[in-house]
């Protein structure tokens, strides 16, 4: 039987890009690396940048948008995003050439990978995160979002596995050196989850086939890995080190669903 797994080459407020494979496909999450840093990434996961079939973008910010349009023309592949994700980098002339629309379908197909967009709660155009499945496992991706919906709960529940982000503890952005704007920025409905709004969802979602959960978009001021790992494990009952974390700098490595 085919393998399904997933990795990250980066997570935080420096640059985002996840991979996602099943059988003969493999599609990339975002890019906010330039193509000689992804191309480095790449090659730690054991692949070239000729072995990306698709990138999906989830939204315009530079952290997730920034080295999209080059490397899918490195490695000549289409970009899949929404209307408003595609005007905000036709704007500022970043627009990828071989853009495939997101419209309002349920799901659509890359190869082996069957791909659900759903809409969340970002101060982005028209933010969209992922649910992957290979028709046998699911990996749900949620990486910037302000609050949690009915929505987002229903799409993500039943997965085997999750990436979830834990951008900041609470505690530590109040008390931190960020201006008051963005501290509201990031505390707001529009934002950015926290490891205790992460958890909860976690709680409310978590069924008997979770295999793997992951904590992603670590802001580096404002949060700690322990923390992170902290709350999603209290939401499971599970050991710390159990929960996985998607690092700015390593990324994290394939985990086999």
């Amino acid at each position: 039987t085919q393998i399904m797994r997933f990795g990250c080459l980066g997570s935080g407020s420096k640059g985002n890009a996840w991979l996602v494979q099943a059988g003969d496909t493999c599609v990339m999450v975002d890019c906010g690396f330039g193509p000689v840093e992804a191309g480095k990434r790449l090659a730690r996961l054991g692949l070239a940048v000729d072995d990306v079939d698709a990138i999906l973008l989830t939204h315009e910010h530079s952290d997730h948008a920034r080295g999209v349009a080059q490397l899918a023309g490195r490695a000549r592949c289409s970009v899949w995003l929404t209307h408003g994700s595609h005007a905000m980098l036709d704007a500022s002339g970043k627009a990828p050439t071989s853009a495939c629309i997101i419209e309002a379908q349920p799901s659509f197909d890359i190869g082996d990978l069957r791909i659900t967009p759903y809409p969340v709660p970002h101060d982005a155009r028209e933010p969209m995160q992922f649910v992957f499945s290979d028709g046998a496992r699911k990996f749900g991706l949620l990486t910037d979002a302000g609050h949690v919906t009915w929505h987002m709960e229903q799409v993500l529940g039943d997965c085997d596995a999750l990436a979830l982000e834990c951008n900041h503890d609470i505690a530590q952005l109040q008390a931190g050196s960020y201006p008051l704007a963005l501290k509201r920025r990031i505390l707001g409905r529009f934002g950015h989850l926290d490891n205790a709004a992460a958890a909860a969802l976690l709680h409310k979602i978590a069924g008997s086939r979770l295999k793997h959960v992951v904590a992603a978009h670590l802001s580096e001021h404002n949060n700690a890995p322990e923390l992170a790992r902290a709350a999603l494990a209290g939401a499971l009952g599970c050991e710390h080190d159990w929960i996985g974390v998607a690092d700015q700098e390593t990324g994290l490595d394939w985990r086999e669903i």
